[in-house]
């Protein structure tokens, strides 16, 4: 009986933690903004690397605002989505989260990065993804374009899970950066510091105003785009479950 009443206990305990959690999930920005539920959030690993990465920069000084899954148009018809946007005094940060495990190796120029894994027979497995660096360059493009302002300025992120080891990562420019997640926050505060304030309170406002209708694509919107990132990467002959590639129908 003992058993079993401690047992209850632990049970109702548990259930009052998630109770609070989910609570406190519902009063945040991504939350209002992308509708996921809290459990969804939870057992997608892509909709979690973004909103993590978004809780981690929530304690950044200053006026900011924050924009998710952005839909951007594309001259051919096509979309282009962005994982968060942080519009900031300092300049408008686009951060592409890659929410991985295991070994990571790329360069800034190669198109595909590898993730390397052990597997359960101790041997090792080698997944290819798209290099995220051309990636969020694509994502800068079109935002800078749909804006239409070039007096801007723009930060490239990629922002990876802290599961994962950045073992051999090569960059030869300096417009990118490649860190973990834990790191986004104090990498931000140091660009913003040496950056200086460059956006007032009204054109931060102004710029979420324009942006926020491309964050509310619908299902149809979604759909198309799910399946034509789905043929390109057939195309390029690589695996869809190396990363994102089986999207979810009412996400990317």
């Amino acid at each position: 009986m003992i058993i079993l009443f401690l047992a209850v206990l632990i049970l109702a305990a548990v259930f009052t933690g998630f109770l609070l959690l989910k609570k406190n999930y519902e009063k945040t920005d991504y939350y209002a903004q992308t509708k996921n539920s809290y459990i969804s959030m939870i057992l997608d690993k892509g909709r979690r690397g973004e909103f993590y990465t978004y809780k981690n920069l929530k304690a950044l000084k200053g006026y900011k605002r924050f924009l998710f899954n952005l839909y951007l148009p594309k001259e051919n018809g096509e979309t282009t989505e962005v994982d968060v946007v942080l519009l900031h005094e300092s300049g408008i940060y686009v951060l592409e989260s890659k929410n991985y495990s295991g070994w990571i190796f790329g360069t800034e120029s190669e198109q595909y990065w590898t993730q390397t894994l052990k597997a359960e027979n101790g041997r090792t497995q080698k997944n290819r993804f798209f290099n995220p660096i051309i990636q969020n360059k694509v994502h800068l493009k079109w935002l800078q374009r749909f804006l239409a302002d070039k007096t801007l300025p723009f930060y490239s992120y990629i922002v990876f899970s802290e599961r994962c080891t950045l073992k051999d990562i090569r960059l030869t420019g300096k417009e990118h950066y490649v860190i973990k997640r834990y790191d986004i926050l104090d990498a931000v505060r140091q660009n913003a510091a040496k950056a200086g304030k460059k956006l007032s309170k009204e054109r931060i406002d102004a710029i979420y105003k324009k942006l926020y209708p491309l964050t509310q694509a619908d299902t149809a919107k979604k759909m198309a785009h799910i399946e034509n990132v789905r043929s390109k990467q057939q195309k390029a002959g690589l695996e869809r479950k190396n990363e994102k590639f089986v999207k979810r129908a009412t996400g990317k």
